[in-house]
């Protein structure tokens, strides 16, 4: 799986989940705080969409809140969730 692929998807994915208005998948750099005044401000509920459409889009259940929290703290930290998920898988 191409990470730089992943990280577009998943920008798209994001702001299609979440309904982001404020940005575009292009605005959102791989690096920035998904939750809290400094990022893009999601929530909790956000935080439920993401567990979601990881699920739905990547067959990846998060079970652990501590864990959660960690890996959707921005698009870097997912994508590299989804891939060491993956690789492992296979």
């Amino acid at each position: 799986m191409d990470k730089t692929e992943l990280k577009k998807n998943l920008k798209e994915q994001i702001v299609r989940y979440v309904n982001i208005l404020d940005y575009t998948p292009d605005q959102i750099t791989d690096d920035i705080a998904l939750f809290g005044p400094k990022g893009l401000g999601l929530d909790s509920i956000d935080a439920l969409e993401l567990s979601v459409m990881l699920e739905r889009e990547y067959n990846i259940k998060l079970t652990d809140p501590t864990e959660s929290r960690k890996i959707l703290t921005n698009v870097e930290s997912i994508a590299d969730y989804i891939i060491s998920v993956k690789s492992t898988e296979q």
